[in-house]
């Protein structure tokens, strides 16, 4: 399928952002009424950049991750993935932006029982068009992550931290624009989680792919270059971890959050700063 690429996200040197969001607002019926879950978000994330989205159960995290994912549409506004406008594709077409532009991971790893993790790492290379093997280009990516000596391991034979290794091959297997994960460190220990992050940064610097995380975890957003806290659908901090609150003595204690007069509890920003 050819996907066609808009040309009002092309920036300097004439490359489009790996990811745009303009005024996406997500709103669900309830009885005569509508709840608005997203009112108006907006951000641009630059390819090869490594942001983190962060906020509290509720904020919104999980609608947006849907949206960027192409898993769920927006009531309004527009996304944009590499350039190519997404919002009201059809689901035969959000099923080829998925397989040829995103990878995903999961908090749960998401792999299959009965498969080693190169036939695992293989699956998304089965659908669609890919360039070369799909059995070599598992391996490569595989060995990228530091397995390549568990290549005919089934999951039960691997570690957590390893599953998750296993996940972030499969998701970088088709060679996408952009990373997606969700809560990535959510079923690791303090351990795991840090090396999981250190291969994320490790990844982004050798290949370029833009990594974005969704966590409610201010340590591991502050591993991120770049945070974007999200508190009641609404983007209320943008910017690195210390100019949105998140320094590593924030991150160690739990950033402490004061509330606004207008009821909207966010962290303390640094003076002189912003949002």
């Amino acid at each position: 399928m050819a996907l066609a690429r808009t040309t009002e996200t092309i920036g300097m040197g004439g490359a489009p952002a790996a990811l745009e969001a303009r005024g996406i607002t997500r709103s669900l019926p309830l009885g005569k009424e509508r709840i608005d879950i997203l009112h108006g978000l907006s951000f641009r994330i630059a390819r090869g950049e490594f942001v983190a989205l962060i906020g509290p159960s509720g904020s919104g995290k999980s609608t947006v991750l849907g949206i960027i994912a192409g898993l769920d549409s927006p009531t309004g506004g527009q996304v944009l993935v590499d350039g190519i406008d997404i919002t009201r594709m059809s689901e035969g077409q959000l099923a080829a932006i998925r397989n040829q532009k995103i990878g995903m991971i999961f908090q749960a790893f998401n792999l299959i029982p009965t498969l080693t993790a190169r036939e695992n790492v293989e699956v998304p290379l089965y659908v669609g068009k890919h360039e070369g093997s799909p059995s070599a280009r598992a391996k490569e990516v595989l060995e990228l992550v530091g397995l390549g000596h568990r290549l005919d391991h089934r999951p039960t034979q691997l570690s957590g931290g390893e599953q998750q290794r296993v996940a972030i091959a499969r998701a970088l297997a088709t060679r996408p624009a952009i990373v997606i994960a969700d809560e990535p460190t959510g079923n690791l220990d303090a351990k795991n989680s840090a090396n999981v992050l250190n291969l994320i940064r490790e990844l982004r610097a050798r290949t370029g792919t833009t990594f974005i995380i969704a966590t409610h975890d201010p340590t591991v957003a502050a591993a991120a270059e770049r945070v974007i806290r999200l508190y009641d659908g609404r983007v209320v901090g943008d910017g690195t971890p210390e100019e949105v609150g998140i320094t590593e003595a924030a991150a160690a204690e739990g950033a402490e959050l004061r509330t606004q007069p207008d009821g909207v509890a966010v962290a303390p920003l640094p003076d002189g700063v912003r949002r």
